[in-house]
């Protein structure tokens, strides 16, 4: 147990963000959720890949994603930035330069990791290309409490002119992170998006018996921001009642994005989950003064 404790602070463990066939994973600055006993929990909304190319997809479009893909899986960061615009946004506020930096760190940390891209719906835009992809990352690390294993999926929505992603938006994001002899399999249920100051239930339950073991665990939930990627992580752990995190968490009152996670840890395996929740929507009304 003492060796699972101390890797999470050596491991680039949250979140995971993918965007097309780029990823970016990082340790995080931890705020606790509140901790309430919720009714019943929402189903969850984690994004899952679909169906193969749309017919009529331009042979353009779908020769990019698979150069990116391809580069991407020998970690050839020259050519992935070929298909990056010199004028590059990004929805979460990352620039060619961090997203080059995350990219190497990354893949020091996981050599043998897998992109393969779908596309799901293309439409033009004048001269410009529309595109919305899911995108699947797999990967391992070895350590010296075993390997770590890496599986993402990422809902993103590309903006191509001349051949280059000029703008990029990601849509919906879930992250895996196992490590250990025996990670726990771990179900989440988040929505995928609330209104501002809308409460919302964030459930990670351990589907297996716990039996004799004991159960450590923690929420963590911050705004995704460029500064972020490359904090490093504090994780209060807390021993656990019952098979799993049970939270009550509500949304700011602005439209913002956060990643949502659960940590948990039985035995010898931990299995740390991410959910992006996107807070979308006016501002709700002030509460006016009697």
């Amino acid at each position: 147990m003492g060796k699972i404790l101390n890797s999470l602070s050596a491991c680039s463990l949250v979140p995971v963000l993918l965007a097309l066939s780029v990823t970016v994973s990082s340790n995080r600055s931890v705020a606790q959720a509140p901790v309430q006993t919720p009714p019943a929990s929402t189903p969850t909304n984690a994004p899952q890949p679909q169906p193969p190319v749309p017919l009529n997809a331009p042979a353009e479009l779908t020769n990019i994603i698979a150069q990116i893909d391809a580069a991407a899986n020998q970690r050839n960061i020259n050519e992935v930035l070929k298909f990056y615009s010199p004028n590059f946004t990004h929805s979460d506020g990352l620039t060619r330069q961090s997203m080059t930096q995350a990219l190497t760190n990354l893949w020091k940390s996981y050599p043998q990791l897998k992109y393969q891209t779908q596309l799901q719906s293309w439409q033009p835009q004048g001269k410009a290309i529309i595109a919305e992809t899911v995108t699947q990352i797999t990967g391992t690390q070895s350590q010296a409490v075993g390997n770590t294993l890496l599986d993402a999926t990422i809902r993103s929505k590309q903006r191509y002119e001349n051949g280059q992603i000029v703008q990029q938006e990601i849509l919906s994001e879930q992250s895996q992170i196992k490590t250990g002899d025996k990670p726990p399999t771990v179900e989440v249920k988040l929505p995928q998006q609330v209104k501002p100051g809308q409460q919302y239930n964030f459930d990670a339950v351990v589907r297996e018996p716990l039996g004799d073991d004991y159960l450590l665990g923690a929420a963590i939930e911050e705004p995704i921001r460029p500064d972020n990627f490359a904090n490093p992580a504090r994780v209060d752990l807390e021993l656990l009642s019952s098979g799993g995190l049970f939270k009550i968490g509500r949304a700011p009152i602005k439209p913002d994005r956060y990643w949502v996670s659960a940590v948990l840890i039985r035995g010898d395996g931990m299995t740390l989950v991410t959910q992006r929740l996107n807070v979308v929507g006016k501002n709700p009304p002030a509460a006016q003064k009697p």
